[in-house]
This record gives C-alpha cells, sequence and structure tokens, in this order.
C-alpha cells in the first residue's frame, strides 16, 4: 500500500465536499497531527499554486539569462515549504523551461528569479519585496493579518480553502503579464488604472 503525502492526500480530497474532506482527515490522522498536518496540506497546496502560477504569465524575454534557463522559483527567508515544494515541481516544465526551486537567505535586484515567495511572518518579507520591486519578477506572499507589504499575487485562506489575491497593477509595472484565465479566479484583483 502505498503512502499518501501531503500532496496526494489533498489532490485526492479535492473532489470532495468539505465535510467529507474534514471528516476522511479526522478519521485517518490522530488529533495531534491533524493540526501539524493541516499547515502541511496547506503549503502543499499552496506549493502546487506556486509553480502553476507560471503558466499564466508572461515575462519579457529579459528575464532569463538565455533561450533554455530554467524557470526560477525562489523562496526567500523562511521556507513554509519543505518537501513538499520540491516534489510539486519534480519533472514539471512550464513553457518548455525546467522549473528550479532556490531557496534564499537575502534578495537583491539580481536574485535571478521568475517567481519569489516571501512568507508572511519573514520579518524582513518588505525588504525581499523592496529589492526586486519593478523587475520582471512575480512576487508571492502569505496575506499578512496586519497588511503591509504585499506580493504580485498573494495567498489568503477563505473557508479553509486557499485562495488568491492579485494586483494586476502591481504587476503591469514589473513587465509581467498576466492572463485573464487567471485573473478571473483571483478572489480580489486591483486590475489595471488603481493605485
Amino acid at each position: 500500500m502505498e503512502l499518501l503525502t501531503p500532496l496526494r492526500l489533498a489532490a485526492a480530497l479535492s473532489s470532495l465536499g468539505r465535510a467529507v474532506r474534514w471528516a476522511v482527515l479526522v478519521l485517518l490522522l490522530p488529533g495531534p497531527v491533524l493540526a501539524a498536518e493541516g499547515d502541511s496540506l496547506e503549503y502543499a497546496v499552496k506549493a502546487t499554486y506556486l509553480y502553476k502560477f507560471a503558466a499564466y504569465v508572461d515575462w519579457p524575454a529579459k528575464a532569463f539569462s538565455a533561450p533554455d534557463s530554467p524557470l526560477a522559483l525562489c523562496i526567500a527567508g523562511d521556507d513554509p515549504f519543505g518537501a513538499s515544494l520540491d516534489s510539486a515541481v519534480r519533472d514539471q516544465r512550464i513553457a518548455g523551461r525546467p522549473v528550479l526551486v532556490r531557496r534564499l537567505k537575502s534578495v537583491g535586484r539580481d536574485a535571478d528569479c521568475q517567481i519569489l515567495f516571501a512568507g508572511g511572518a519573514d520579518p524582513q518579507r518588505a525588504q525581499f519585496l523592496a529589492a526586486v520591486r519593478g523587475s520582471a519578477v512575480l512576487t508571492v506572499t502569505d496575506r499578512h493579518e496586519s497588511g503591509g507589504s504585499a506580493g504580485i499575487i498573494d495567498f489568503v485562506m477563505r473557508d479553509n480553502r486557499v485562495r488568491f489575491d492579485i494586483d494586476e497593477a502591481a504587476a503591469t509595472r514589473s513587465g509581467l503579464g498576466i492572463s485573464s484565465k487567471l485573473l478571473k479566479l483571483a478572489l480580489n484583483l486591483r486590475p489595471l488604472g488603481q493605485p
């Protein structure tokens, strides 16, 4: 029998109703493990979203050092994903490019990232985002409860589901085009023309 990883469990449960999903989780996982798995499951879902966003974003040619360069998905500071992100991107290609995960302790303008995740709890989050603001980097964050600096895409939890907001104006300022298909899925959208 194959052991279910959080990512496989998330995929298996995604087609079930909310009440059924929770019932299955309660039956499968002992009490103390359930709380830990909730975070793991949340970040397994976010890991999958992170690389899938790339299929709906157009980067300028200058965002890549060569036509066959990998798409670099960077995690700045604290890494809430662990192995789930590596599992999610294993053998994946976006627009013919392999996906490469990089974990960074600091971020500069020359970070060579196409996607940058800056966790909501990291005290340096605002510095990470400021370092790449205006460059062709899709910034993704967890919506921080106290507000503050936000990415182009912000993960939010709504009704125990991972959702996201998109700042289309910030994407345009960074030279990125976001597909209307992804824009339609956003919980909240800051469209072009809004500050």
